[in-house]
């Protein structure tokens, strides 16, 4: 009985520990989102970029070309279905690759792929899509930045990809949502503390804009826009 009641009380404790540490979540999550950094933002704006969700995940959509970053050099119209050349912007997404690779609806998650993405335990992948035309609405909003701004977001992009020996970016072959996307491995791995949209964040924060202190999903960026 005296191990029967043990088991209990351990079995009770772990519950309670689990639904302090959702509630902790849930309320830095809020917290910090509302948090905003980088309030000042500077006057001298002359790229223009987008930030674009689905209702989920959150993109950085930047020129495809221009004076500081010629992105075709690495992301390469080969590699997605339409091959298509005639686009001007490229919206980048980092994200779990378990998730982006396995489950391209959410009736295909798997118990599997979410522990993994929740804990850390499994890789990451960047998620590319060319546009010809951005068009600004609710679940995309426009931001200009300064040129030296601009070489931080080109810089932290760059260096959320994995790269081989001879640091090329590394092609995920056989993957795509669309006709103009494409995927390729990426550094880290998603966590509850490092998601999508807080990547996405953070891509803001280095490049001096409006972001949260930290957010998990993408209301904690857009309402900094609205």
């Amino acid at each position: 009985m005296k191990t029967l009641k043990q088991t209990f009380n351990y079995f009770f404790k772990t519950i309670l520990a689990l639904l302090a540490f959702i509630l902790m979540y849930i309320l830095s999550a809020f917290c910090l989102s509302k948090t905003m950094v980088n309030s000042d933002v500077s006057q001298n704006q002359e790229i223009d970029i987008y930030i674009k969700t689905n209702g989920v995940h959150t993109d950085i959509v930047v020129p495809l070309k221009n004076e500081i970053k010629d992105w075709t050099s690495e992301i390469q119209f080969q590699h997605t279905k339409s091959k298509d050349s005639i686009m001007n912007h490229l919206a980048f997404g980092w994200g779990d690759k378990g998730f982006y690779l396995d489950t391209p609806e959410w009736s295909d998650l798997k118990a599997s792929t979410a522990f993994k993405a929740a804990t850390g335990l499994s890789t990451s992948a960047m998620h590319t899509t060319f546009y010809k035309t951005i068009q600004e609405n609710e679940s995309c909003k426009k931001i200009m930045i300064s040129k030296e701004n601009y070489k931080r977001l080109v810089i932290y992009i760059s260096d959320s990809f994995e790269r081989n020996s001879n640091q090329n970016i590394q092609w995920i072959s056989g993957h795509s949502y669309a006709k103009n996307d494409a995927f390729y491995n990426a550094k880290g791995s998603y966590s509850l503390f490092k998601t999508c949209n807080s990547w996405a964040n953070t891509a803001l924060k280095v490049s001096n804009q409006k972001a949260a202190l930290w957010t998990p999903y993408d209301g904690g960026i857009f309402c900094h826009y609205e």
